[in-house]
């Protein structure tokens, strides 16, 4: 007889910093994650190893790689290699518009096959680690389009409209890097297995200069160390 998880919970793993810290969350607050990754058209696909690596590591139930193809679409520098991934010498450099690498309905997406996989666990909750405050600025990253999805994922599913409610979790919203990886650590994370950079090169080291490198490099530095990944 198959004996069903304890409180499973669906959990988005990029292979990123953000992403292994919601990992490490949701399992320290007593939920059984299964991640889930999506192969999506993206330049920096060594993310997925180790969004394999972190799985293992970390004790995920379960992970799953999804394939699907944004890059059919184009429109960022992360899907299109016709547009370059911006380059600066600074975290203060980077602007306040909404950057190239904003991947148009990624998170949309991503959530909706989240919850998919969801209904099929029996699960009612779902972790991404979205954050608001140290980010490139993306709109499906804001508390307002969370709880819209959410709202809109308790319409539309079958545990929703019987009562079981569902629960989107974005427990970095509101941390800046430095205190996202100070959490991370306090829960054992091992940073060096992440991988953050939109625009690594052929051997996966990260470029340094995007804006997803600097704003890690700057969280490390306020946390008195260098970059493990690095």
């Amino acid at each position: 007889m198959t004996i069903p998880d304890p409180r499973p919970a669906v959990v988005l793993l990029s292979g990123g910093l953000d992403s292994a810290t919601c990992l490490a969350i949701a399992a320290s607050e007593g939920f059984t994650p299964h991640a889930i990754s999506f192969r999506y058209g993206q330049r920096h696909t060594f993310e997925l190893d180790r969004a394999m690596m972190l799985a293992r590591s970390m004790g995920a139930a379960s992970h799953r790689i999804v394939d699907i193809n944004l890059s059919q679409f184009g429109g960022s520098a992360l899907t299109d290699s016709a547009i370059a991934v911006p380059k600066h010498d600074s975290v203060d450099d980077l602007g306040e518009v909404i950057p190239v690498t904003y991947v148009p309905a990624r998170n949309t997406v991503f959530l909706s096959l989240a919850l998919a996989l969801a209904e099929t666990l029996n699960a009612t909750d779902i972790f991404i680690g979205v954050n608001a405050l140290d980010y490139s600025g993306y709109p499906d990253c804001r508390p307002e389009f969370i709880a819209a999805f959410e709202k809109m994922a308790n319409l539309a599913t079958r545990a929703g409209v019987e009562g079981h409610r569902l629960s989107i979790h974005t427990p970095l919203i509101d941390l800046s890097k430095s205190q996202i990886i100070a959490r991370g650590l306090a829960l054992g994370v091992d940073y060096s297995q992440t991988l953050s950079c939109y625009d690594p090169d052929n051997n996966a080291r990260p470029c340094g200069h995007c804006d997803a490198c600097l704003l890690r490099q700057k969280g490390f530095q306020e946390n008195g160390m260098s970059d493990p990944g690095a």
